[in-house]
């Protein structure tokens, strides 16, 4: 597996297939596999798929990260790939830092997908997140993950007992530095670099989410100046909740045109 240093980050990154670079963030408590699906389907594409610290096999010294530093540690990736310019996918946290890549290095992005991202961390949201620490703290975050990532799909097909088959194995995939990228999600403000984002953008929300509102979408495509929006019928954690679907969405917006 490909691996760059940056500072005392080893960054570990998948990389597979050949074409136009397509390079996939994960979000919080995730790393690089939750891609798999997108992955399985991208085939034409030369795909970049990074841990951040605290998740997968990348390394660091522990200790506060920030939007800026998995946004360096991106850019990173694509030095060390050889790639000047990718498209770049991101799931909530990871849409954050693709966000903010596109912002501050507008040469690197040709086209951005921006999964459940959020323009500022208001007081309703860094409530949720301190509540997610609270549950890491006393080994119940897995229970809370199905209902806070999926919609009412997952819900109408779902039994108490698939439900808790499900919890059992989310238990197990939980990266260790999930509190301390939960830490970044507290801190998140786009404010000042949307505005510089040149690619064009699809911000991609989900009809269900319970925790990126309507609003906070409307404001990002309304900041981003070449931006629209799409939906997906699915609750926040929608690459796991409707894979196929929301991979179709990606590849048929980074695809087009080219």
């Amino acid at each position: 597996m490909p691996k760059v240093t940056l500072e005392d980050t080893v960054v570990h990154y998948d990389r597979t297939g050949e074409g136009p670079a397509l390079l996939l963030l994960h979000g919080t408590a995730a790393s690089r596999e939750q891609w798999g699906p997108l992955i399985a389907q991208a085939e034409h594409f030369t795909v970049l798929a990074p841990d951040f610290p605290g998740s997968g096999l990348t390394t660091d010294r522990g200790g506060p990260i920030s939007v800026e530093d998995l946004a360096a540690q991106a850019e990173a990736v694509l030095d060390h790939a050889g790639v000047d310019r990718a498209h770049v996918v991101g799931h909530s946290l990871g849409a954050v830092v693709a966000a903010h890549l596109a912002g501050t290095r507008p040469d690197r992005v040709r086209k951005a997908v921006l999964h459940a991202a959020w323009p500022v961390t208001d007081t309703r949201q860094d409530a949720e997140f301190r509540y997610w620490l609270d549950l890491l703290e006393t080994g119940t975050f897995a229970r809370m993950l199905p209902l806070m990532a999926f919609g009412p799909r997952y819900w109408e097909q779902a039994t108490a007992e698939s439900n808790e088959q499900l919890v059992k194995t989310l238990e197990t995939m939980i990266e260790p530095g999930t509190d301390r990228q939960i830490e970044v999600d507290r801190a998140v403000d786009l404010r000042d670099v949307l505005g510089q984002i040149t690619a064009p953008v699809l911000v991609l929300g989900s009809a269900h989410d319970r925790l990126i509102t309507a609003d906070q979408q409307r404001e990002l495509v309304a900041a981003i100046p070449d931006a629209r929006a799409a939906a997906i019928d699915a609750g926040h954690g929608a690459p796991a909740e409707l894979p196929d679907e929301f991979a179709r969405i990606v590849l048929e917006f980074v695809s087009a045109g080219t």
